[in-house]
């Protein structure tokens, strides 16, 4: 008797653990979407962030994700999928010449960027990973305001 019930408890113990292990994490998409760009040229560069101190970020080198999407009657739209839940910030650029950069004139950007939760950027207004950040916990719609200046 002893026996048998200690190979039932093992057995349910295995079983237990194995359900642990083989379970996936949950993951959820963002869908991003931009509109009123000024014309159709180029694409919409996507960037989208995960850490803390990595925006501004001028080169892209800090995001975790980069998309380019396609340009629609003045607007566009990409999704990220599988991203776990955590905190991102998105920055999004109008790449009207295609080279992966923000093209700045004199000091400001030529070029349409916008990020996460900025409906205007200024000097007293510079984005940064806390302002532009938003909890991800469930699939997200984000719509982002392009900025000219």
């Amino acid at each position: 008797m002893k026996t048998s019930l200690l190979t039932l408890f093992v057995f349910a113990l295995a079983v237990l653990l194995y359900s642990f292990i083989n379970q996936k994490p949950e993951t959820f998409s963002l869908t991003i979407e931009v509109n009123e760009l000024r014309n159709s040229y180029g694409v919409v560069q996507f960037a989208l962030y995960n850490r803390d101190g990595t925006i501004p970020d001028e080169n892209y080198k800090k995001c975790c994700l980069v998309v380019k999407g396609k340009i629609k009657n003045g607007s566009s739209k990409i999704t990220f999928n599988n991203l776990p839940q955590g905190k991102y910030a998105v920055n999004i650029l109008h790449d009207e010449n295609e080279n992966g950069q923000i093209d700045k004139g004199f000091i400001l950007p030529i070029e349409g960027v916008g990020f996460s939760n900025f409906q205007s950027i200024g000097f007293t207004n510079r984005p940064n990973f806390s302002k532009a950040s938003f909890e991800l916990r469930s699939n997200k719609n984000i719509g982002v305001k392009i900025i000219y200046m």
